[in-house]
């Protein structure tokens, strides 16, 4: 089973939108990192976001190319000062591949939560619209089991 953690795309700032949407940049780097797993064959069963509009935006910029057909869901708790536990358990019972969209530095905590067993190690960042993959061990199953990570990439390295 593999784990794709997505971080936001970049948002406007607070005085052009207090609600903070996907900037135009945001939309483009999105669109782009979409475009690239798509053509990379990437597809999962079911793509979750944050209650945060830029997640919800950019969960739905990833759907239809890597999750067609699939309904889009939200997830409490995936906020930047979200406890990891809930996802965690969550994920520690999933068997298909799954997308989960949310903030910073609950992506850079998750991921070395799941990799190391410390959420503090600092495995990655997550630049705005960064993806990593990370894929379950099915031999070590304590506490759902020890994820690997397979690869990260940021917008920046997809160019203009």
């Amino acid at each position: 089973m593999r784990l794709y953690l997505v971080r936001h795309g970049m948002a406007t700032t607070k005085e052009e939108n207090p609600d903070r949407p996907l900037s135009e940049q945001g939309q483009k780097d999105v669109g782009r990192m979409a475009s690239f797993l798509g053509r990379a064959g990437i597809r999962v069963s079911r793509v979750i976001h944050s209650e945060i509009l830029r997640a919800q935006q950019t969960a739905l910029a990833f759907s239809p190319v890597i999750g067609p057909g699939r309904i889009v869901e939200e997830m409490k708790n995936l906020t930047p000062a979200s406890p990891l536990d809930s996802l965690v358990e969550a994920a520690a019972a999933w068997s298909d591949d799954t997308m989960v969209v949310g903030h910073d530095p609950f992506m850079s905590r998750i991921t070395s939560y799941l990799t190391c067993g410390d959420a503090n190690a600092g495995v990655v960042a997550f630049d705005p619209g960064t993806v990593a993959c990370l894929e379950r061990d099915p031999i070590i199953t304590e506490k759902g089991g020890h994820w690997m990570l397979m690869w990260h990439m940021s917008p920046t390295l997809l160019g203009a």
